[in-house]
């Protein structure tokens, strides 16, 4: 997941929004899918960031699944509050989206795995949220492909 500072030209705010990759945020804003949250506008840029830089080093490395586990609690979260809700919904109103049938937002919701090769398939833009887990569950890396 990386996250980008963004600003719209057509109302000038600022905002972030998390992607899975530097790719996922290309594709979606050459979609048009990259919109502002105050003016639903797409002249949607990524403003110039720097690196979050440590002035001194750990001792010890932090334990990896602790991380994805906060990085995965908080992309969880950003997406309840920021996106719509659709429930076991998602796949008929992604692909609706997807083909120009309704107009396009952001959503979220739940698949089974057949609806899910059904988006692949078809070319729909979607992924599934990181599972959220606790230190005495740790997270299945099968289940995030």
């Amino acid at each position: 997941m990386i996250r980008y500072a963004l600003f719209c030209r057509d109302c000038d705010a600022e905002f972030e929004a998390w992607f899975a990759s530097s790719g996922a945020y290309d594709s979606q804003a050459a979609k048009g899918l990259v919109t502002c949250p105050h003016c639903d506008g797409a002249k949607v840029d990524k403003q110039i960031m720097a690196p979050a830089l440590s002035g001194t080093k750990s001792k010890s490395d932090p334990d990896p699944q602790r991380v994805f586990g906060k990085l995965a609690a908080a992309a969880r979260q950003h997406v309840a509050d920021n996106f719509d809700y659709v429930g076991d919904g998602f796949a008929s109103e992604a692909k609706a989206m997807h083909y120009g049938e309704t107009d396009s937002r952001a959503i979220w919701g739940e698949t089974t795995a057949d609806e899910r090769s059904e988006l692949k398939d078809e070319g729909v833009a979607a992924e599934p949220l990181p599972e959220a887990f606790t230190p005495d569950k740790p997270v299945d890396p099968k289940k995030l492909n």
